[in-house]
């Protein structure tokens, strides 16, 4: 995590930093992608006082805590800071639940549809893939009933799909 440090109305400790640097560190087993933290430690008569903002992985998030002592405050505000990004990616887990349907998959993997949500029905289907080339594939589909088919590339070992498209001719997907 990229953090600045910024002192106000006290002299800068190289010691606070790096007790601020490896605390945010342990928020990056949080966050998917790199973030940004801006740490702001001053003190106000007998108040010490730390301020958080952390930007980054969609998420902007502050937090400022006051007490007696630096290191406190810091502990403090690191704690509201943990909780908060746990209740965003939990929140943003819930939203993409709510998005698609959820799947459930039958009893040994066969095609037994279950219905989970009212909105969608999806049908589970595990099937085992063999190594061939492209032209077998497309005779295999030909005798089969379904729209696609999914086999190894026997010329380069991977996973590729042959469908049949809206005008009868067939589609290739295979990775780069």
């Amino acid at each position: 995590m990229q953090t600045s440090v910024t002192f106000k109305n006290f002299d800068p400790s190289d010691h606070l930093k790096a007790y601020v640097r490896d605390k945010l560190d342990r928020f990056d087993r949080f966050l998917d992608n790199p973030a940004e933290a801006n740490v702001v430690l001053s003190v106000e008569k007998f108040r010490h006082i730390a301020e958080i903002n952390i930007s980054g992985d969609r998420l902007k998030i502050n937090g400022k805590e006051e007490t007696s002592d630096m290191y406190s405050a810091i502990d403090m505000v690191l704690d509201k800071l943990e909780k908060q990004i746990k209740k965003s990616k939990q929140k943003i887990r819930e939203k993409r639940g709510r998005g698609g349907a959820k799947v459930d998959t039958a009893p040994g993997g066969f095609d037994y549809p279950r219905v989970v949500d009212e909105e969608a029905e999806i049908i589970v289907k595990t099937l085992e893939y063999k190594p061939m080339d492209a032209e077998e594939a497309v005779m295999q589909l030909d005798l089969a009933d379904d729209n696609f088919i999914v086999f190894t590339n026997a010329r380069t070992d991977q996973i590729n799909v042959v469908y049949r498209r809206n005008d009868g001719h067939y589609g290739l997907i295979q990775p780069q």
